[in-house]
């Protein structure tokens, strides 16, 4: 039986650097940049019957995965634009767990979200790409424990986040041998 931590985060837990650096914010924008391919080169082939495996037991399909990238990067887009032109502004949560209920979730081609991952990614690299220092210190707060996320931390986020569930979708294809 295969640790539970490890299938919920197989490349662990984000953490923030004390100092972040010209150099990670870079390797964040590339693993951003490059997230969309990757899952695209890794998820071309899979049948439906794959996509609506889990990626561990009791967790999301991959399906729904790669519909909640697509969802949840929509929101971190949102919240950099709101903490570049607002100041400490205050953003929404949404329920991911319902959301991966709904019906484009569940049964939505992965093409859409492949797609408007490709897209949203591509304006948010050349966007991520042109912040000043200034702009990197900007933050917005997040209500789940009333937390200032600065734009920097953001950019680390997301770039961790993308991976996190690549890792999920990788791991489950070598251990199944696809």
């Amino acid at each position: 039986m295969e640790d539970l931590e490890k299938l919920r985060y197989p490349i662990g837990h984000f953490a923030y650097p004390d100092n972040i650096s010209d150099e990670d914010i870079k390797q964040w924008i590339t693993a951003i940049e490059t997230l969309p391919q990757r899952l695209i080169d890794l998820v071309s082939d899979f049948s439906e019957a794959q996509l609506e495996t889990p990626y561990r037991e009791g967790g999301w399909t991959v399906r729904q995965v790669i519909h909640h990238i697509a969802d949840s990067h929509h929101h971190s887009y949102t919240r950099f634009k709101w903490a570049l032109t607002e100041n400490r502004p205050l953003v929404k949560v949404y329920k991911e767990k319902l959301w991966s209920e709904l019906i484009d979730a569940k049964t939505a081609p992965i093409t859409l979200s492949l797609s408007y991952l490709t897209a949203l990614h591509a304006k948010l690299v050349y966007m991520c790409e042109g912040l000043t220092p200034e702009d990197l210190k900007r933050n917005y707060i997040h209500p789940e424990g009333n937390v200032n996320v600065s734009v920097a931390k953001n950019i680390g986020k997301y770039a961790w986040h993308g991976n996190h569930h690549f890792t999920h979708i990788k791991n489950l294809a070598e251990r199944k041998g696809w």
